[in-house]
């Protein structure tokens, strides 16, 4: 497709979403909705476009980069009725950011590998909020509360070791996860776990927090890992639907030690094949 395609099929895009807006013969939905109604559908679409990549379905992943172009393009249409911008300034935004954050290709500076690159972008990051006005000063700047915990998580552990706070390596970082592990295990063992549910929530969130960092210094995709892990369960789980089936039963017939039976066979059976 070329770019002269691609321009009429976009304003073919903002066309339809103006129509669907529209206070006389607009769609009634789409009337009804604002920004904080239409972000939780933002974010579902981000991870549908993930899941897509993660299985390697470029169809799939086609259709879903659509569906996250027309949450743009909604926020957009929602913010130009509102006299705030318009598309044309968002496109325009991220244009000139990407041409200012790149220097080393739209300018004479150089950048001699991908971590040099990461640096300089970082480093015109902080101009640029010092350009704005804020003042906060810390390594942590900047970093959006409105990200999963998870990614939030990894991010602020990323900047405070780019300032020299950080473990050596993974190893310790695993010895600290048991130690967080065994912290957690003590709360329960303290029995009563409704009137504990504070400390509990505190003790789980260190573990947690230990694991993104973890996966950071394993510079593994911490989002990808519990997306395997959770294909993994939902493909174990519907093989031992599918076995109990077999056997005229439902799972919920069966006891905990019948079900696990069959969570072993469905193992064993991704293993043999």
């Amino acid at each position: 497709m070329s770019t002269s395609d691609a321009a009429t099929e976009l304003g073919r895009l903002l066309a339809i979403m103006a129509r669907l807006r529209d206070p006389q013969g607009g769609c009634p939905w789409d009337l009804e909705q604002d920004f904080s109604t239409i972000a939780p559908y933002t974010i579902e679409e981000a991870y549908e476009v993930a899941d897509a990549i993660d299985r390697g379905d470029l169809d799939d992943l086609c259709d879903e980069l659509g569906d996250l172009l027309l949450q743009v393009v909604f926020h957009a249409q929602m913010a130009q009725e509102q006299g705030a911008f318009a598309f044309a300034d968002v496109a325009r935004s991220i244009n000139d950011k990407m041409v200012r954050r790149h220097p080393h290709i739209f300018a004479d500076a150089s950048a001699g590998d991908a971590a040099e690159v990461l640096r300089n972008w970082e480093a015109i990051k902080g101009e640029e909020r010092a350009a704005k006005g804020e003042t906060d000063g810390s390594a942590l700047a900047g970093i959006s509360r409105g990200l999963p915990e998870w990614q939030r998580a990894m991010k602020l552990q990323s900047r405070a070791a780019k300032v020299g706070f950080d473990w050596p390596g993974p190893l310790p970082v695993l010895d600290k996860a048991a130690e967080e592990l065994q912290e957690l295990r003590e709360e329960f063992e303290r029995g009563d776990v409704a009137a504990n549910k504070a400390r509990l929530q505190e003790e789980l969130g260190d573990l947690l927090f230990v694991c993104a960092n973890l996966a950071r210094h394993a510079d593994l995709d911490l989002g990808a890992a519990l997306r395997g892990a959770n294909h993994k369960f939902e493909r174990r789980f519907r093989a031992m639907e599918a076995r109990a089936g077999e056997d005229g039963k439902r799972l919920a017939e069966l006891d905990l030690d019948a079900q696990e039976a069959l969570w072993q066979h469905a193992k064993a059976d991704e293993t043999a094949s």
